[in-house]
Formats: structure tokens, sequence, C-alpha cells
């Protein structure tokens, strides 16, 4: 049993778990395509770890936003077991869209077409999101099953191709299972719902190998006076490394904003979050995260990105993302904690996030902590390699609560406190608290990963066996 599974006992899951669940009527004598039996939801929820600001936390996840149904269902997509495998997210009229994509040059169709789709058009009504085949190596077949995919569930919907966005996750080099997904396609638009427990299912079905599901959601109160909520979701737990990191997520909004400042918004959001993570170092064919806004909040429409409600949106954005990038580190695969990186004294924020993510990304400096040893030298290292330039004679290194290095001197500090420290945080699948200084620059940054464990390299070693 994995140490995530000894530590992950949190409440919002227990809920949805018991809740009855919405099925569309069954014609008599049809064979259903899909399933929503309570067993196929039976995933623990991530801890919260949206960072404190001038929002409120909102239960709801990708449903939080007026103006969005969600759904997930079991339809045959895995290899093996009867977890929920494709999601859906459906804007009740054409919302405004961004995405951010990997810059893998291997990347994966639904990608691809994603890419296209979004270089012709700033709106769209779906997300579509599947488990079990990443559609990614499988060359001009696999993009025209992405474009089959595509028209299917437009018409379903009821609208065109362009309409419609895919993500996929899973096995590379693994075409997609058309016999099962085809048909379930047109089953799974009716289940569509905008409850809470619509939002988690859908959540639930784009995880792999995650050991809990990861949404999140907050509200914000506009200068006019308007309520505007974001709520999102994502998966990951391994194949996580910056420029996007395999992890996918979709994030939706009800604030009224123009094209171009929304996708400012969703791309910087996503370079202070998504690509401040990492698990293993391995960026990911199939990494996606799409912004939909859909302005049902009524607020007047933001145009202005140096406006007060252009920040002010950006920041709860971002701060959703955050929560939700944090959730894929710390359910890294065989992690037994979360690694948060803060740097200052940079010459620049892009400088110290650099460096953050080389010590985040550090082999050496995550099996230590593995194995709770406060070998900050690793630490140091990982931060001398970034590729940053600064003055060792300015470095500062803290764990926790204990200074281990200042200005480019090592200080005597207390071991066995240091080794407890790392030790009962891990126990708890807590957050091991790194703190660099690198000069008296105006840059800060943060980065987040997790430790190195034996499980890390079993899972991975028995993946498609």
């Amino acid at each position: 049993m994995l140490a995530q599974q000894r530590a992950v006992g949190f409440g919002r899951a227990q809920a949805y778990r018991n809740a009855a669940i919405k099925v569309a009527p069954r014609k008599a004598g049809v064979l259903r395509a899909i399933s929503l039996e309570k067993e196929s939801y039976l995933i623990p929820a991530a801890p919260d770890l949206i960072p404190d600001g001038p929002w409120s936390k909102v239960e709801g996840g990708v449903c939080a936003a007026k103006g969005f149904k969600a759904t997930g269902v079991y339809a045959g997509l895995r290899a093996s077991g009867r977890k929920a495998d494709l999601a859906l997210v459906v804007a009740d009229e054409p919302a405004t869209a961004a995405g951010t994509f990997t810059q893998n040059v291997m990347c994966a169709a639904p990608v691809l077409y994603c890419k296209d789709v979004l270089s012709r058009t700033s709106v769209v009504r779906a997300v579509m999101t599947n488990a079990g085949q990443a559609n990614a190596a499988t060359g001009t077949q696999g993009y025209e099953d992405s474009i089959t995919c595509a028209k299917a569930l437009a018409a379903a919907l009821g609208t065109s191709p362009d309409m419609v966005l895919l993500q996929s996750t899973g096995v590379i080099g693994r075409r997609m299972k058309m016999e099962a997904f085809i048909p379930a396609i047109p089953e799974i638009v009716p289940t569509l719902g905008a409850s809470t427990e619509d939002a988690h299912r859908a959540a639930v079905a784009i995880t792999t190998t995650d050991l809990v599901s990861k949404e999140a959601a907050l509200r914000v109160t506009l200068s006019s006076g308007a309520s505007v909520a974001v709520g999102g979701m994502c998966k990951g737990s391994g194949m996580i490394h910056p420029n996007m990191a395999t992890m996918l997520g979709v994030v939706t909004c009800d604030a009224a904003v123009a094209p171009d400042v929304w996708n400012g918004i969703v791309k910087r959001a996503s370079v202070a979050s998504f690509n401040s993570i990492t698990v293993d170092g391995d960026t990911s064919t199939n990494d996606c995260v799409i912004g939909l806004a859909s302005g049902a909040a009524g607020n007047p429409t933001i145009t202005d990105p140096a406006s007060a409600d252009a920040k002010l949106l950006e920041s709860a954005v971002t701060a959703l993302m955050q929560g939700l990038a944090k959730s894929i580190a710390w359910d890294g695969e065989g992690a037994t904690c979360l690694v948060e990186i803060e740097v200052t004294g940079a010459a620049s924020d892009a400088d110290a996030r650099v460096i953050a993510r080389s010590v985040a990304g550090s082999s050496l400096a995550k099996s230590a902590i593995f194995g709770h040893d406060p070998n900050w030298g690793r630490i140091a290292a990982a931060a001398g390699y970034s590729g940053i330039q600064f003055d060792q004679a300015e470095l500062g290194v803290r764990m926790g609560s204990m200074t281990l290095m200042k200005d480019g001197q090592p200080l005597p500090f207390d071991k066995a406190a240091a080794n407890k420290y790392l030790k009962d945080t891990c126990a708890v699948h807590g957050t091991v608290q790194i703190f660099v200084t690198v000069g008296k620059g105006p840059g800060k940054g943060m980065a987040w990963g997790c430790d190195l464990s034996y499980d890390y390299v079993k899972i991975n070693a028995e993946y498609t066996t």
C-alpha cells in the first residue's frame, strides 16, 4: 500500500461516494455504452492547497462558475477496472477560451487538434477528456480518431466541431478504443449536470495513476459588486515537469472578460502554477490546460489587463491553478510529502522560479527528503546548477524553521531536530518547506515537487505490465 493511501482521509469524497447519481433514462432493449455506478467514483479528494487571499473557497469544482455543466462516466476505456474514464465539461453558451500546451515535440493528437481549433476561434462550448489512452505517437490515424470523436460530440451537442476541445491521458502509443468511445459520446451528454456531484464525477473520470481527485473553486467580488466564481479540475501524478508538466486541467470562470485579456490571464497563471511543479523531470506528450469564461456573472466586460478587476481576477485564477498544481505534486507517484520551495533575492521573478524549479527537480534532494536526511548541500548544489547566476557568498538555505546556511556560510544546526521535522512531515503527507535566498534582488518565485521514493520506481517499472 502506498504512503498516500495511508494518508488521504479527506472528507469531501465520502459525501460523493454515497450521493445519488442522476442517470439518463434507458431506452427499452438498448444496452448502454456507459455506466454511472457508485463504484466508479471511489477515490478520495485531494487536500485544500489553495493559498489564502481576497477570495473565499467554495464547493463545486468546474460547476462553481455559472453557465457550466459537467459529468463523468465509465465507458470501458481503461485497460482494467471500473473507474470512470470519460469526462465532459460544457458551457451553456459559447465561452471565451484559452489554452496552454506541452512543449514536447511529440505532442499528442488531441493537443494538435486543440491548438488548431484555438488558432481559428476564441470561443468554444465543450471540453471532453478521456483516460485510458493518450492518443500520442499514434500517427495520422490518431489525429483522424480525434476528428471523429470531436464530430461525434459536436453532433450530440448540436454544435460544430470547432466548438469542441479534446484532452486524452493514458498510455503513449495506444490508439483510442473507438469501439467503446464513439457509442459512449451521445450517451454521456444527457448525464450533464451543474451540481457539485456532477463536477466531482468529471474530476474522477480524468484521473490515471492519481490516488486522489483534484478539484477546487473560489469566489471573488469585483469592483462592480459582481460575484465571480472560478473553478477547476486537473489530473496528474507522474510524468510531471515544467513546460506543462502527464497533467491535464480545465478551469471555468463566469466573469465577462475580453478574449485577449483572458488569454493572458490563463497563460501567466499557468507559468506560476502548472509550469512550476515537478515530480520526475519528464515532460508529457499530452499536457494541456483549457480555461473557459462564460460571462454569466453579469459584470461589465473586463477589457483592460491593467485594470484593478483584471488584476484581481488574475490573482484568483492564479491561486486556483496553484492549488490544483500543488495537489499534483502532493500526489506524486509514490510520494510521502509535498515539497515547497520559495526563492527570494533573485534579479527577477522569472529567475527565482527557475532556481526554485531546479531545487524541486533535484533527484538527490528529493531522495534525501524521502530518507529524512537534512542534506542541505544538495539544495545548494541544485540552486547553483539552475543556470541563473548569483553570488554564492549571498546564498542562504532554510528548511522549515531551521537556518542551515546564511551568506554563503554553513551554520551549526540540530541534525536530530531536522531529521524529526522531515520524518514527522512525511508521516502525515504534509508539506516540507525549503527557503532559498540568492541575493538582495527583488525577484521571488516558488515551485513545488515531492520526495522520490522506492514506490515511484515500482509504479513506473510496471506501468504497462
